[in-house]
């Protein structure tokens, strides 16, 4: 209504160019107005947008996912969970497994104010990883010295295993 949004992230973009710094942009609104800020934040080189569904209050899962999949098709997306305690609402353990099988998610914001909503995201985002980890997608990461990827990978490898020790049990 005010038409902040390009001429911000337009500013924050070009300021940012010359540092090694990942860019991320708020995207919001129902799936027309997402789509619109998801093209903008790309054509200023955003690398992804952190996607709330708080324009959704009512719509159904399947909703849900096809509106988080048509902004990852413009932009890799980080799916950003306001749980009801801070005004959004709750997402099924059924939404989190299809949102986090979604190629375009690169990562999911919690804010832990209910645990038990807090544990479906990361049963579904666990389940996820594991399949990754299937695939030596972290292996392959690790060769990619110099970039964001390459720091999520040292983030996911693990140290030779030694047997279990008193200090794996806390």
């Amino acid at each position: 209504k005010v038409g902040l949004f390009k001429p911000v992230l337009e500013l924050a973009a070009e300021e940012c160019r010359e540092r090694p710094v990942v860019r991320i942009a708020g995207i919001c609104g129902k799936t027309k107005q997402a789509v619109k800020e998801a093209e903008i934040a790309a054509k200023f080189g955003y690398h992804a947008g952190l996607l709330s569904l708080a324009a959704l209050p009512k719509a159904p899962v399947d909703e849900l996912i096809e509106h988080a999949r048509a902004i990852g098709s413009i932009i890799p997306i980080i799916g950003f969970y306001l749980q009801p305690a801070v005004g959004g609402r709750p997402l099924p353990l059924e939404f989190w497994r299809q949102f986090a099988s979604l190629d375009s998610v690169v990562a999911i914001k919690v804010a832990p104010f209910n645990r038990y909503q807090t544990l479906d995201v990361m049963r579904g985002g666990i389940m996820v990883l594991l399949m990754l980890e299937s695939t030596r997608l972290y292996t392959r990461l690790l060769e990619l010295d110099g970039t964001p990827f390459h720091g999520l990978a040292l983030q996911l490898h693990h140290h030779p295993w030694h047997g279990l020790r008193f200090w794996d049990l806390i």
